[in-house]
C-alpha cells in the first residue's frame, strides 16, 4: 500500500489549500480513508474521515471549514481547506484503510509520509 500526499504549503490566515492523497495497491473504492494531523509537541488527532459511500465524519475543531471528498475512479482523497487558522498549522497524513472502533476513532491500516500545512497570522 502506498499513499502519497500532495498539496501543503504556507498560507495566510483566512486562506485555503487543498491536500490531495493518491492511492495505490488497495481496492480504493470499498476503503475508508482519512485525514489526520500533528503539530509540534502534540499528539496525532483525527481532521476528517470519509468511508466507502462517501459519508464524512469531522473534528469539531473543523466543521465548516474543511471538506473531505474522494474520486474512487482517480483513487485519490482530498481534503479542501478553507478559512485557515494558525492553530491548523500542522503536519498533515493520509490513513487508509481506517477501521472505526469507537466514536470517531479509528484504526488505520496504512499511513502517508505527511505533508506541512503552516498557516501564518
Amino acid at each position: 500500500v502506498q499513499l502519497v500526499e500532495s498539496g501543503g504549503g504556507l498560507v495566510q490566515a483566512g486562506g485555503s489549500l487543498r491536500l490531495s492523497c493518491a492511492a495505490s495497491g488497495i481496492i480504493f473504492s470499498i476503503t475508508a480513508m482519512g485525514w489526520y494531523r500533528q503539530a509540534p509537541g502534540k499528539q496525532r488527532e483525527l481532521v476528517a474521515a470519509i468511508n466507502s459511500g462517501g459519508i464524512p465524519n469531522y473534528a469539531d475543531s473543523v466543521k465548516g471549514r474543511f471538506t473531505i471528498s474522494r474520486d474512487n475512479a482517480k483513487n485519490t482523497v482530498y481534503l479542501q481547506m478553507n478559512s485557515l487558522k494558525p492553530e491548523d498549522t500542522a503536519v498533515y497524513y493520509c490513513a487508509g484503510g481506517l477501521l472505526e472502533v469507537g466514536d470517531s476513532d479509528y484504526v488505520a491500516g496504512s499511513w502517508g509520509q505527511g505533508t506541512q500545512v503552516t498557516v501564518s497570522s
